[in-house]
């Protein structure tokens, strides 16, 4: 299993071990706020945290996008309020595969903040529920604050003046529907970022939700001298790059603004195929 990974059966052992990890429960339902808080409460794995995406892992919506990256001190704020530091080990988990918002979770704290030991778990909870783990309705106490202070690499994304200028590949993780512009059911304008290839994040994933062995990703995922991953809304696009970390391939960099802030000049082209 790629370290990136972790399994139902390896995050029930590693629950009963002496340094357990913290567990984050990150599921949402995009277009409802309470969704996620209202899942966790219905049911969630035993010692786990909500770790919300427009609360905990996005900036209020706005030209930046539906769901921009906090201020690089604003996530540093949330991740010691979650009692989070270097030494604790983190994984973080949804009910899509990693899809929402798992993967944004991964991302922002392994490779934007510099967390050394974030795994997401494989299959989300479904797979957990298949190995027989059980969801609990207790509310857990709140964590103790830690006080770590993370190191952000802002080298790991993109601007989109950036992704205009740029000559990295760019990978889209929306549907192909949304991606040609046939279907737009979220952003007022349909289309892509010329140029743009696409790569369903869902096409990452077997069918029962858990990510592809590494050399299948490889062979499938887009090739480029360097990549840059988009989609809606820098959610989806972030399970692309988990994709090609475990392919073993070098990192895309994500456009969080993604879709919906690309759009909001009306001067940035649009490609419809």
């Amino acid at each position: 299993m790629n370290s990136v990974l972790i399994s139902a059966a390896e995050l029930a052992e590693s629950l009963e071990a002496a340094n357990p990890p913290l567990v984050l429960d990150c599921r949402v339902r995009l277009g409802e706020p309470d969704a996620g808080r209202r899942l966790w409460e219905a049911g969630h794995i035993p010692t786990s945290q909500h770790l919300d995406l427009d609360r905990d892992l996005a900036a209020a919506p706005g030209k930046g996008g539906r769901h921009p990256l906090p201020a690089p001190e604003d996530f540093a704020a949330t991740l010691r309020r979650f009692g989070i530091s270097d030494d604790l080990p983190v994984v973080v988990v949804d009910d899509m595969g990693g899809q929402l918002a798992a993967a944004r979770a991964w991302w922002m704290m392994a490779i934007w903040a510099g967390h050394p030991d974030v795994r997401v778990l494989d299959g989300g909870l479904r797979a957990w529920q298949e190995a027989g783990g059980e969801l609990v309705l207790a509310k857990e106490a709140p964590p103790q604050p830690s006080q770590w202070q993370p190191s952000f690499d802002d080298r790991a994304r993109m601007d989109a003046d950036e992704v205009l200028s740029g000559r990295e590949l760019k990978v889209d993780a929306r549907s192909e529907e949304r991606f040609r512009g046939q279907v737009e059911s979220v952003d007022p304008v349909a289309g892509h970022i010329p140029g743009a290839v696409c790569r369903p994040s869902v096409a990452n994933l077997t069918e029962d939700g858990r990510f592809k062995a590494a050399d299948t990703l490889d062979a499938e995922l887009p090739r480029g001298g360097a990549v840059v991953a988009y989609c809606g809304s820098g959610v989806t696009a972030c399970h692309n790059i988990l994709a090609y970390a475990i392919a073993g391939r070098p990192l895309p960099r994500l456009y969080a603004g993604s879709w919906s802030e690309w759009i909001c000049d009306p001067a940035r082209p649009v490609a419809r195929d």
